[in-house]
């Protein structure tokens, strides 16, 4: 991470938030968004609940899991080399899947191939994020975090309409197509060459204080900008060291063991219902209106001077807002309720999709993030690898 002091909180620095916003928006929502198409693939493959809500877990669990992976590559090769190798794969995956002829095939297709695509993408854009915005960041998180919502919103009634038109492999072929826009977003994600620039300053500095004939200490300030920094590791354990970090941890694997189930499930639930498929699709929907109003409505709130320091506090209200809007809503079975259900669901999903990386972030402090978020996603790939599926066998 370059000091602060680079970060532009501007220019650039709203593109590379645009790429994080399609980033954040496809890894998030697609896992929840392809879960339309299960009722087909149940048909299909003569499977149940449990078995199709095996695609979204595994997703999840590689866009978790292999997030000390992705802090390897990173560290070792940058944010935009594996940004591009991530969209590949996730577009691939989908290209492949579209080709299975049983649920194990999809498994390791859409599942394993495209959830490590996402991977891949997702942990390296949040990083460069990071890196250009500083003041400005509980914003820039906020913005970043709508892309889930907005991209829910619209991939969850695409993806019935391509059901409809085009079946299910059609479906997956349309929507490997539309992953390679990973491709063009980590192409977007230019590293800051924070050094370069105190360098050029220092010269530019010295040069107006100083005679031409004392030009030559413009090299020493160039040196002294320029000593080699030292040796990075792959993957740092120490942040674990920190106390704030394991209770974060903890609290996030009991979390996730419940987070994704409403969204991976809602849209079969209501089939089951009897309401029809168009308005069980639009159910992921309304959360997804919901969201987008409420990630970047709760990142500025979290800017404000007298919540950023309490941030962790804002973070456990969130949380206790999901929870108990899951239990108050449980025995809905009408469309109705369910729409109210939605929108309740949206609002407190939002605030957690928009304060957890800031409060990480706060825990560790950017030089511990990328190594910190790496442990914390490969703990979470346990929880939702356990959480659907265990819901669908209920």
């Amino acid at each position: 991470y370059p000091h602060p002091e680079c970060a532009p909180d501007g220019g650039w620095g709203w593109i590379v938030l645009l790429g994080c916003f399609v980033i954040t928006g496809f890894s998030y929502a697609f896992p929840k968004a392809i879960s339309v198409y299960f009722k087909e693939l149940m048909t299909e493959f003569d499977c149940g609940y449990s078995d199709t809500a095996w695609i979204s877990s595994i997703i999840l669990a590689m866009l978790y899991g292999s997030g000390p992976i992705s802090s390897i590559m990173v560290n070792k090769f940058g944010c935009r080399p594996v940004m591009l190798v991530g969209g590949l794969l996730a577009s691939g995956g989908m290209i492949i899947a579209s080709f299975s002829t049983n649920i194990i095939q999809l498994y390791l297709t859409a599942g394993v191939i495209t959830g490590l695509g996402l991977a891949l993408n997702f942990q390296p854009s949040l990083i460069m994020l990071g890196s250009y915005f500083d003041k400005r960041r509980p914003l820039a998180n906020g913005l970043a975090a709508a892309g889930s919502p907005v991209f829910l919103s619209a991939l969850s009634p695409l993806g019935q309409l391509l059901l409809n038109h085009y079946g299910w492999k059609g479906g997956f072929l349309i929507t490997g197509g539309l992953l390679l826009n990973c491709c063009a977003c980590g192409a977007i994600m230019r590293p800051l060459k924070c050094k370069e620039r105190k360098a050029i300053a220092c010269s530019q500095e010295l040069k107006k204080m100083l005679p031409p004939e004392a030009g030559q200490e413009n090299i020493v300030c160039e040196n002294n900008n320029d000593k080699k920094p030292s040796k990075k590791k792959l993957l740092d354990f120490s942040v674990l060291a920190d106390l704030g970090l394991i209770i974060y941890i903890i609290a996030k694997f009991i979390v996730v063991l419940g987070l994704f189930v409403p969204t991976i499930l809602l849209v079969n639930y209501a089939k089951d219902q009897g309401v029809p498929d168009q308005d069980a699709a639009f159910l992921l929907s309304i959360i997804g209106f919901i969201d987008i109003f409420a990630r970047p409505t709760c990142g500025i709130v979290a800017g404000l001077k007298w919540i950023r320091p309490k941030m962790s506090y804002f973070f456990s209200l969130a949380l206790l807002f999901n929870g108990l809007t899951d239990v108050c809503s449980a025995t809905n079975t009408d469309y109705k309720g369910l729409v109210i259900f939605c929108v309740f669901f949206g609002l407190s999903y939002g605030m957690v999709g928009a304060l957890q990386f800031e409060v990480l972030m706060g825990i560790v402090g950017k030089s511990g993030f990328s190594s910190a978020l790496g442990l914390v996603l490969l703990i979470e790939a346990v929880a939702v690898l356990i959480g659907p599926p265990s819901a669908g066998e209920l």
